[in-house]
């Protein structure tokens, strides 16, 4: 892919969770875990998604149901046509003895890893048993639910000492609620760990131009999304604060 849109056809549609789906693409990209796209819906709006599922042949966006643009993408179907462009951004650096912790729909920027590395030990934290995601692709993947309806009770942070204390992770990769990834990185920061965690902002051009996703002079879309321990250290937004719609700055 490129700058310039391309037009993809829906191949398979997956029902993840609830209000979550997956829309499966019959298309070519070359692609690094961690990389995001910009996708079109022709009179309603272009929006940043990662890649949550990608082969030779397709790739996927897994996608959960909230405004207007992605309430019109729920009503396509198998056949339907988008616009991509892309992929744009910095991937994960694969290496070591890893583990990869994802919250919510925060899961789609990791699961991707899975396909460089399968040893890779795989954490998911959600609300509850419905709102977990990918339980038949990662079978073996360590849960937990708020309200332990499923897996562990509690958050994947909460027992961070004990899966390293089991595993000896080299590294942790992260994406989800900012108020967890913060969690992560002062873990990793604190033992000697290695980390990077994939950031969201909000985001309108996807290569550097509007400034919308800047946080604390990085620009999310051209400088991450994912980032390293090193990076994070340095932003002080990171877990704090990030832009609103309207370039207002507000709580995460």
């Amino acid at each position: 892919m490129s700058e310039q849109i391309e037009m993809v056809k829906i191949c398979k549609v997956i029902e993840e969770a609830e209000s979550v789906r997956t829309f499966i693409f019959s298309h070519k990209m070359d692609f690094a875990p961690g990389q995001f796209i910009m996708v079109w819906i022709p009179r309603i709006d272009e929006k940043p998604f990662t890649v949550s599922y990608h082969t030779q042949e397709e790739f996927g966006i897994t996608v959960f149901r909230l405004g207007e643009f992605t309430k019109r993408l729920y009503s396509m179907n198998v056949g339907d046509q988008i616009g991509v462009r892309g992929p744009y951004g910095n991937g994960f650096n694969v290496s070591g003895k890893a583990c990869a912790i994802g919250g919510g729909v925060g899961m789609a920027a990791i699961v991707t890893l899975a396909t460089e590395r399968d040893d890779i030990v795989i954490v998911q934290g959600a609300k509850t048993a419905v709102s977990l995601l990918y339980r038949e692709r990662f079978p073996n993947m360590v849960m937990f639910t708020d309200d332990g309806t499923e897996g562990r009770r509690g958050f994947p942070t909460d027992y961070l000492s004990q899966l390293q204390e089991k595993h000896k992770f080299e590294k942790i990769y992260t994406c989800g609620p900012e108020i967890m990834m913060k969690k992560v990185l002062d873990f990793c920061l604190s033992r000697g760990v290695q980390c990077e965690a994939s950031l969201e902002r909000y985001m309108k051009c996807g290569v550097g131009v509007c400034g919308q996703c800047v946080c604390d002079g990085f620009r999310v879309c051209t400088d991450g999304p994912v980032f390293s321990a090193d990076v994070l250290s340095k932003i002080n937004d990171f877990g704090r604060y990030s832009l609103s719609k309207s370039g207002k700055k507000v709580n995460v």
